[in-house]
């Protein structure tokens, strides 16, 4: 069903300040870039909410008819650990320090990207390319700019000269930094340095004899700069103009407003026309940071197997948790507020998994119709999941008092209420059921807990309260709650 028809979504568009009403290039199809992680250790969990905002945009996006291609890359080669074009590759420095191949590391952290993400319930994007496998993209797009007069090589490495491509072009038009101020600001070139000026960043970097990750060039054997391999597989898949590139906010200067001008200086056009930018999680109210100890992994949440929180979390409560806040707002992580998001998870859960079985009547007491508009509204309002929640909770509220026989529904709004919950909730906010996880065990844990039942109702039927109560209790310790009734004990898992 091509929904979008009857949608107008407004985004904030980075590039002009702005909300904008969405018009993608071509009707009905989307093209859309997310830059992906650096492969050389575990996925931070920061890193996941950016992605988990562009997974829930793309979810959207699905949901209303368009044919999105979505892009999101692997970076295996060229991100320098100081992203200042001086130093280690990270990945070369992470394979020197374990004694391992890069591609060992790459291999290895690309699967916990995978894996984690799987967890999360993240839809798989369409396509998925890596840097070290369009090498000879990022050499020609090279040629071109250095061919246009906007890079030079010295010595084995070819630099992008930001002073000559700004005398025909707004080198800072995202960022809104102005070249003279930042020439201002910025301390005289080291002796040894190549570069003509500070700003001035790498398109290929010559390798020295130690440096293990290498290509051949026209300028000798090197490596592709860390901005360069987003321009060549962005405009190799969606096109020298596509619709929507995102990441981080914290991405959006050197890295964007440095493709912005290769892909100006290779093309001659702007490559993209709605950038969106996710802002940062923290945590306990400060920076995320190894250092300080101040940081959490995924699987650590998960667990339980941390000095942070008090309990394990499961993958869709944290979800829940980061869909609770726009993309665009700082989002702080702590136990109350995971705590409190879980509450509101399971409430919700438990009301979708409750209005399958109320009765219907004659009439309904709310306009279903309406409340689902309200929904669109807020995901077509720069897809603004925490309206969204707030107005799935109006749903709830109504479910509990047809529940509780102060309400009735109609068997028409029933079905449309709970399809449009359904929709919302776990296709576009991307929630999974309290019994369910990514890896396909709700199953196997629904069989496990109803023996177990069996096994109390035998031990009630026996009089042995104590066992029937050890077996009540042990899984409550462990997030599965008991529920009797008139028609018999039911179970759910947080």
């Amino acid at each position: 069903m091509q929904l979008y028809k009857n949608q107008t979504i407004k985004v904030y568009n980075s590039l002009s300040g702005k909300k904008e009403e969405f018009k993608p290039i071509n009707d009905g199809h989307i093209g859309m870039y997310v830059c992906g992680p650096t492969v050389y250790s575990n996925v931070h969990l920061g890193n996941c909410r950016t992605f988990m905002s562009f997974d829930m945009i793309f979810r959207y996006f699905k949901h209303l008819g368009y044919k999105v291609r979505y892009v999101r890359n692997i970076t295996d080669a060229g991100h320098l650990v100081d992203d200042a074009d001086e130093g280690e590759d990270k990945i070369a420095k992470k394979a020197r320090l374990e004694q391992i191949e890069p591609m060992e590391v790459v291999q290895r952290y690309t699967v916990d990207f995978h894996n984690t993400l799987q967890k999360f319930n993240f839809l798989p994007p369409s396509i998925e390319p890596t840097a070290t496998g369009h090498i000879i993209e990022q050499i020609e797009i090279i040629k071109e700019i250095i061919e246009k007069g906007f890079a030079y090589e010295v010595n084995g490495s070819v630099y992008f000269d930001v002073v000559e491509f700004n005398k025909t072009n707004d080198y800072g038009i995202l960022s809104g930094r102005k070249l003279e101020d930042m020439i201002a600001n910025t301390r005289e070139l080291a002796a040894q340095s190549d570069k003509k000026n500070p700003q001035d960043f790498a398109l290929w970097k010559k390798a020295e004899p130690e440096h293990i990750m290498r290509w051949p060039s026209p300028w000798g054997d090197g490596f592709p700069g860390w901005h360069l391999e987003c321009t060549a597989m962005s405009t190799k898949y969606l096109g020298e103009t596509f619709d929507i590139h995102g990441g981080g906010m914290d991405l959006k200067f050197p890295h964007h407003e440095c493709e912005i001008a290769q892909a100006q200086a290779s093309n001659g056009s702007a490559p993209v026309n709605y950038w969106l930018h996710a802002n940062m999680l923290t945590l306990n109210g400060k920076k995320m940071s190894k250092s300080t100890d101040n940081n959490i992994y995924p699987n650590e949440i998960f667990s339980g197997d941390n000095n942070i929180l008090s309990k394990a979390f499961s993958p869709s409560a944290v979800r829940f948790f980061m869909m609770q806040a726009h993309y665009t707002s700082i989002l702080d992580l702590s136990n109350d507020a995971l705590l409190a998001s879980e509450k509101g998870y399971l409430k919700l859960m438990e009301a979708i998994t409750s209005l399958k079985a109320v009765e219907t009547g004659s009439k309904t007491e709310f306009d279903v119709a309406a409340w689902q508009q309200k929904c669109y509204d807020a995901m077509n309002d720069d897809f603004n999941s925490p309206i969204l929640i707030a107005h799935l909770f109006e749903a709830v509220k109504h479910i509990n008092l047809i529940k509780d026989g102060k309400e009735t529904i109609t068997k028409e709004d029933k079905e449309l209420l709970e399809n449009t919950l359904n929709t919302f909730a776990f296709d576009i906010l991307g929630l999974t059921g309290v019994n369910e996880d990514a890896n396909g065990n709700s199953e196997k844990l629904e069989e496990v807990v109803n023996l177990l039942i069996q096994l109390r109702n035998d031990a009630r039927s026996n009089k042995d309260f104590a066992l029937s109560d050890q077996i009540r209790d042990q899984l409550l310790a462990i997030g599965i709650q008991l529920k009797d009734g008139k028609d018999g004990t039911t179970f759910s898992a947080s």
